[in-house]
């Protein structure tokens, strides 16, 4: 019998090879259930560059379907997911990469890769890891696609990632958040099983 976080990496390397990576079992809606109408973010204005197409669960996409934050108050409240996020880059990437995503000695700033980087590709290598070996130096990036404590949570590092590289949240901790949604509550469960 496989492991249930082998087959959400299946289904992370099956999203990426079908380009519709956002649709993961960590986000889905129960079968029998209904899907949750998404609602349309035009009128929402969002601190920072990137803004909000559309709004399903309190979660925010952009114009291309990715995850994206919702800062609003001058940096001073942070959509559920951005917080969710800070949360889990905190308890398992900040050992690496450093305090608020800016590098280390270690490993490379994710607030900087971010800048040219999509969802599709950061999950790519959250997933299957990543190897840099230059005469200087050899950079790994082990392959978390076997650990729920990053996979089910990856959107969010990510939507974290994304405000600290565009500017729109700055360091430390948030000091407000919107509510945490059910749907969210529903997918971590069913993700964490």
């Amino acid at each position: 019998m496989r492991c249930g976080a082998d087959g959400i990496a299946g289904i992370m390397l099956a999203g990426l090879a079908a380009g519709s990576l956002w649709t993961l079992p960590a986000r889905a809606a129960p079968p029998a259930a209904p899907a949750p109408a998404a609602s349309s973010a035009t009128g929402l204005k969002s601190d920072g560059p990137t803004q909000p197409a559309k709004v399903q669960d309190g979660q925010y996409t952009d114009k291309n379907g990715d995850p994206t934050y919702h800062i609003t108050d001058d940096g001073k409240k942070v959509d559920w997911y951005t917080m969710s996020g800070y949360l889990r880059y905190n308890a398992n990437c900040i050992v690496c990469h450093g305090p608020d995503g800016m590098g280390s000695t270690y490993a490379p700033s994710l607030v900087d890769a971010l800048k040219g980087m999509d969802y599709a590709h950061f999950a790519g290598i959250i997933v299957g890891g990543k190897k840099d070996v230059n005469a200087a130096q050899e950079l790994v990036m082990p392959a978390f696609g076997d650990n729920r404590n990053v996979m089910c949570y990856m959107p969010d590092i990510y939507t974290y990632l994304r405000a600290r590289s565009d500017g729109a949240l700055g360091r430390n901790r948030p000091p407000e958040h919107e509510p945490k949604p059910a749907a969210f509550e529903k997918a971590e469960d069913a993700c964490m099983k």
